[in-house]
């Protein structure tokens, strides 16, 4: 690879967990396409490879997102380096697998303060920079979890739906400012964070439920994994530079299947209890 030629106006991109997965192939794609990009990770060997190629367009950077210090030190630095940053990628992401009684309150902590807080916190940091600007794009990398959850998950679906409704808000508050605000929801991808994920001790009364869906992710083949972070990468720039600005995409056929299944379910059951709805109001007199 050679580096290509940018200019001042040449987009930037800040994304976290860019070590691995659908983070790296993001990194790898943005800087492909000519734009510029902070690449960030708590262990930052394998971006570091990767910017090697590209001296001028790339900034790697160790973040450990749960650190805010560590936040504030990575803005500043990229708008320093680059003069601005465009595009916000909340990517960093953990797994902590557990049945509700079988979580403890650690696990349960380090999954939020990653997936949620963390990502909060990016926001809160990047958003007087954009504001000054008046654009800029954040991107929130949810989960087909963050609207469908199952057994053994709930705690990594709790932390994703807790993205969402952030999401949700973000862009009624800042579309008005001329910002963007894009939350994305993946299916399965081979992106290594089952190898990655936390599990609790197990309880025996959920081995039929929470045990078999544990046993299933520890020892699921990557075919059974469908999407190609590579091409999710793609989709992505397509979806932040398109001129039909969308708030939610979903990637990977999975998660198409399961999110608009449960939101046919939700319909007919919401649709259903229409009379108890309105029986609960005050009578109009």
């Amino acid at each position: 690879m050679s580096d290509i030629e940018t200019t001042p106006n040449t987009p930037v991109w800040l994304i976290t967990g860019a070590s691995s997965g659908l983070g790296h192939a993001l990194g790898s794609a943005v800087l492909q396409h000519g734009h510029r990009a902070v690449l960030t990770a708590r262990n930052t060997d394998s971006i570091e490879t990767l910017a090697s190629g590209y001296p001028a367009a790339a900034l790697v950077e160790a973040l450990d997102v749960t650190k805010p210090a560590q936040i504030a030190d990575v803005v500043r630095k990229a708008e320093v380096h680059f003069g601005s940053i465009d595009i916000l990628v909340n990517n960093a992401g953990v797994g902590y697998l557990a049945a509700v009684e079988e979580g403890d309150d650690d696990g349960i902590r380090w999954q939020f303060d990653t997936n949620f807080f963390g990502a909060a916190a990016l926001i809160r940091a990047v958003l007087p920079i954009m504001r000054k600007r008046e654009r800029g794009t954040i991107v929130n990398i949810s989960s087909m979890a963050g609207f469908v959850s199952h057994a053994g998950m709930g705690y990594y679906a709790a932390s994703k739906f807790a993205l969402e409704g952030l999401t949700e808000a973000l862009w009624q508050e800042v579309e008005p400012l001329g910002l963007n605000v894009l939350l994305v929801e993946p299916g399965g991808f081979r992106t290594g964070i089952v190898q990655r994920n936390r599990f609790s001790e197990q309880i025996p009364a959920y081995a039929g439920s929470s045990g078999a869906f544990r046993n299933f992710v520890q020892t699921a083949p990557d075919a059974v994994f469908l999407g190609d972070p590579a091409r999710a990468a793609k989709a992505l720039i397509e979806a932040v530079e398109s001129d039909r600005r969308s708030r939610r995409v979903i990637f990977g056929s999975d998660a198409y299947g399961a999110i608009t299944s449960k939101l046919q379910a939700l319909q007919t059951e919401y649709e259903a209890g229409q009379s108890i709805a309105y029986s609960t109001d005050f009578e109009l007199k």
